[in-house]
């Protein structure tokens, strides 16, 4: 009770130390997300010249989602979701050292960087119902939604910095400082998150429990349009629109010809018109209208100038393309938790957090055939072929939304 008076007397969510310690949390395990799946793409595709292999290995971070999305909600609310992230943290540093250890002993292979994705996709997929879920509750009701938006525009900032650490590293120091890096503010992280002052009701674990927990979720889910609408959007923008990462390594050096760093630099166009469209949000408010159609604009905008990509095959161009896309993304991102929370039951709201988080994991099956494709059509084109796909999906899930809500 005593915590509560002191938040109400807080009039930012950077007044309130556990937000600040989870937010800084947040930005670090993004950006180095990031900066390792660049780093890796790079080292992959040097050894193997394959647009393929590299969106296998990509692949690797987000393959975990759709298998153990929906349970790790059901999880975060049995567990302690201090004890979920900053397990989470550990065991990515560790697997940041084995790459490490691997790479100076001049024995490194690109199954070993997947491996290490997928240790990494596991950790993921405990963001949206773990660490998110204690954003929300580390400030008082009235900060709840100024706290989600500079967790997502953090979000959005920190895939600026990921993939141009990533770049540069890899350019001056090889894999092995890239991960070394990434291994030790792993750490730091992880004692952030131990500093968090947590308290929570726990639960006893059932695997009969799990599903029983998980098919409720399911049943909200399909008598709400606006998360059905959510759901499908999300599937769409991760299917078809953020699987272009997989296709950045090849589409920078084998497209364009440029250096590691330029590379970064390109895959960093994306997140930097989410962050200044992030910063647009925040200044200025959200636009007017209904969340879900305000979904659907953000996505499709970046979907629409994805598919315009192969018109202007130049590297300027195309990081300009990205650029602008990314204000669709920080529409999407912001409004994405928020109907979340909205529309979901408080009991919940981790689990509907875990199925949005299911539908994230359709992103390894995007990456994948995004490197099929740029192997046959190459990789322009085949970014283009996405964005129009994408933007069927969105038309179907708009027709759904109309009818559910007539």
């Amino acid at each position: 009770m005593q915590r509560a008076v002191r938040q109400e007397k807080i009039v930012s969510p950077f007044g309130a130390p556990d937000f600040v310690r989870l937010w800084v949390v947040g930005g670090l395990a993004n950006a180095l997300r990031w900066l390792e799946v660049l780093a890796a793409s790079l080292f992959t595709l040097d050894a193997t010249g394959s647009g393929l292999a590299v969106a296998v290995v990509a692949a690797g971070r987000s393959l975990p989602l759709i298998v153990m999305g929906g349970f790790a909600g059901v999880l975060a609310d049995s567990l302690d979701r201090q004890r979920i992230v900053v397990g989470g943290m550990l065991l990515t540093a560790a697997s940041s050292f084995v790459v490490v250890a691997l790479a100076a002993a001049g024995a490194l292979q690109p199954w070993h960087l997947f491996v290490a994705s997928l240790v990494s996709g596991t950790v993921y997929g405990t963001e949206m119902s773990a660490r998110r879920r204690m954003v929300a509750e580390s400030v008082a009701g009235p900060l709840v939604a100024r706290a989600v938006a500079l967790d997502s525009l953090t979000g959005s900032a920190s895939r600026v910095a990921g993939p141009l650490l990533g770049g540069i590293a890899y350019e001056w120091l090889g894999l092995f400082g890239a991960f070394l890096g990434s291994a030790v503010l792993s750490l730091g992280a992880a004692w952030l998150a131990l500093r968090v002052r947590h308290v929570q009701q726990t639960r006893a674990v059932s695997f009969a429990g799990v599903f029983a927990d998980f098919a409720e979720a399911l049943r909200v889910v399909r008598a709400t349009p606006a998360l059905i609408a959510l759901l499908g959007v999300t599937v769409a923008q991760n299917l078809f629109g953020f699987a272009y990462a997989s296709l950045m390594a090849p589409v920078g050096e084998t497209v364009f010809g440029v250096s590691a760093a330029m590379v970064g630099v390109l895959a960093a166009a994306e997140p930097t018109g989410a962050t200044l469209g992030g910063l647009a949000l925040a200044a200025w408010g959200q636009p007017r209208g209904r969340p879900v159609w305000l979904l659907i604009g953000g996505a499709g905008t970046f979907l629409a100038l994805m598919a315009a990509i192969p018109l202007a095959p130049w590297f300027w161009p195309c990081c300009l393309l990205f650029v602008a896309g990314g204000f669709g993304i920080a529409l999407y991102s912001n409004v994405q938790t928020t109907i979340a929370l909205a529309e979901a039951p408080v009991a919940m709201r981790s689990r509907v957090m875990g199925l949005i988080t299911v539908a994230v994991g359709t992103w390894p099956v995007g990456m994948l055939v995004a490197g099929w494709l740029a192997d046959r059509i190459g990789p322009l084109w085949a970014l283009g072929a996405l964005g129009l796909a994408g933007l069927m999906w969105l038309t179907g899930v708009a027709a759904v939304y109309l009818w559910r809500t007539r």
